[in-house]
């Protein structure tokens, strides 16, 4: 990867870990489910004008859009407000990795190696000093929520990567398109009437999620993705929790303690272990979808 790409790559991860501290701050003027519809709603139109056919049969996109639209972000938001700060959660999320590997070996029939199970075992250790450490001073049913959140995204991966979507800022915004109604729906039956007179803070909230984060950031990611393997652009986004943690340090002084330190080094190290093969074997990323859909 050239070091303007490299660049690009790293800039990306930051987009999307200082993502968490945004919504954050959207969510102290919006309900959750509120939020996140208005998020795909705002992503969706008006690009969905110019955006053109998906590209991939509509049962996929409404397969992402149920499991990485409504399950994900509508069950990570809700966890939020809950009370699970920005930067564990950006953490916590990156074990969607994981997920993406149990249900390709699950459903796909992939094959589980040694060194998925120990890159697994590893991450997932991680996790549970996670539980412990936020159990003990904040309430584990938002901590589970997000897990949650990244077990959708996990099923989401891998029905992504069965469509393979020949772009994927277009499939995001099909998927955005048929993510906001439901969303919005959920909003108005379970959170009262819509909050549509917000602060300039929220509403700039929105416009970073929307088009910096999402329309920005998935326009890069696939720019990158035509470029280069995904086993080579992958491996960045274990880099989001580390912008996401320190940014939510740096700005909203969530508190950063050693047993989360030793978790994001285990989570982080498991990923990156359970994604990558020794060099002369083929590699199957759980980060994301291969480029040939296979």
């Amino acid at each position: 990867m050239s070091p303007r790409h490299l660049a690009l790559a790293v800039g990306l991860a930051a987009v999307w870990g200082y993502n968490f501290v945004v919504m954050q701050v959207g969510l102290r003027h919006f309900p959750p489910l509120e939020y996140a519809g208005l998020r795909f709603a705002m992503a969706a139109f008006p690009a969905l004008l110019f955006a053109g056919r998906p590209g991939v049969a509509w049962r996929w996109v409404l397969g992402v859009a149920a499991t990485l639209g409504v399950g994900q972000f509508g069950l990570l938001l809700v966890g939020m407000r809950a009370g699970m700060p920005a930067g564990l959660t950006s953490l916590v999320l990156q074990v969607q990795a994981l997920f993406t590997v149990v249900f390709a070996v699950t459903l796909l029939g992939e094959r589980l190696t040694a060194r998925r199970v120990l890159g697994l075992a590893v991450a997932f250790a991680g996790l549970a000093i996670v539980a412990v450490d936020f159990g003990v001073s904040g309430p584990l049913g938002a901590f589970l929520l997000c897990v949650a959140a990244a077990a959708a995204w996990g099923l989401g991966n891998v029905i992504q990567r069965h469509a393979a979507p020949p772009d994927s800022l277009r499939f995001m915004i099909w998927v955005s398109a048929f993510s906001a109604p439901p969303l919005l729906l959920l909003s108005l039956l379970l959170e009262g009437p819509l909050v549509l007179s917000s602060p300039a803070e929220g509403w700039l909230s929105l416009v970073y999620v929307a088009f910096i984060s999402t329309l920005g950031g998935f326009g890069v990611w696939g720019w990158l993705l035509r470029r280069y393997d995904a086993s080579t652009v992958a491996p960045y986004t274990l880099l989001v929790p580390v912008f996401g943690m320190s940014s939510a340090v740096l700005m909203t002084g969530e508190p950063l303690s050693w047993p989360r330190v030793l978790a994001a080094v285990l989570i982080v190290f498991g990923v990156l272990y359970a994604g990558t093969q020794p060099r002369g074997r083929s590699a199957l990323s759980p980060f994301w979808w291969r480029r040939d859909g296979r």
